[in-house]
């Protein structure tokens, strides 16, 4: 019995922990994710300097290079986008 208590307590403190987590990915802006996760490999390109069409596909390699979450990456399609 204790047991399924101890477990029980671990699922539903994992649980709150990744809740937290995608409340804080969640309050983040495009811009945000995008000077905080480009800088980490490489200095960040100038929004304008590619089509919308271009950060479209950049996003999608970025995306899995940077282990971006697919609302993570409509945030900074959009912020990018936002410059054209």
């Amino acid at each position: 019995m204790i047991i399924l208590v101890v477990i029980g307590a671990l699922v539903a403190g994992t649980s709150l922990n990744s809740c937290k987590t995608a409340a804080v990915i969640s309050s983040k802006s495009g811009a945000q994710i995008w000077g905080e996760t480009c800088i980490r490999c490489h200095n960040p390109a100038d929004p304008a300097t590619f089509s919308d069409l271009e950060w479209d596909v950049v996003a999608m390699h970025m995306q899995v290079r940077a282990n971006l979450t697919p609302e993570e990456t409509k945030k900074v399609i959009e912020f990018l986008q936002s410059a054209n």
